[in-house]
């Protein structure tokens, strides 16, 4: 059985890719997107956090998080929210009594700084088009761009190519 060690800072900002089992293109639908977007409202009226960043693929999802102060649970929360997405798309458990929606894991790194954090954001932003779904990131509706562009931490046209900084990079 492996051990996994993660890092759990109270309060802490972290980036996050959650993927559907055998990459499964579940988030096609508006209905599914619908299934997940109300997961993560329940959990986060229940278990508060800020999303600062947010795109959702066919066969994936990435996020950053921010937590609340003396609270480093992120993983219970990814727990809630893959459960109450499961039950909302999977009516029916596979042989092993699980729906069968998510792998049973996440990928989880802990934001360490600033230039850390725009790292991950343009992660975040640029990878409907680095999967070749959209030309520019403003043109993915399943994601945050629009409302950081709103915020001015972007451009409404970056990701015209993909920024140098964050060519060849796999966090998935």
């Amino acid at each position: 059985m492996s051990n996994y060690r993660r890092v759990k800072i109270p309060g802490g900002t972290y980036f996050f890719t959650a993927v559907t089992r055998e990459r499964r293109p579940v988030f096609t639908s508006d209905r599914n997107i619908e299934a997940l977007r109300r997961a993560f409202r329940t959990v986060r009226e229940r278990r508060p956090f800020a999303v600062e960043a947010v795109v959702v693929l066919p066969d994936h999802l990435h996020c950053i998080w921010r937590l609340p102060e003396n609270d480093a649970d992120y993983s219970g929360r990814w727990r809630e929210i893959k459960k109450l997405t499961s039950r909302a798309i999977t009516p029916h458990s596979d042989e092993r009594g699980e729906r069968a929606l998510w792998q049973r894991r996440f990928w989880e790194h802990t934001i360490r700084d600033d230039r850390d954090w725009r790292l991950h954001m343009d992660y975040v932003h640029y990878n409907p088009v680095k999967h070749g779904l959209v030309r520019r990131p403003r043109d993915w509706r399943w994601s945050s761009f629009a409302r950081c562009a709103e915020r001015g931490w972007y451009e409404a046209d970056w990701g015209k190519s993909e920024p140098s900084h964050i060519a060849g990079v796999e966090w998935e």
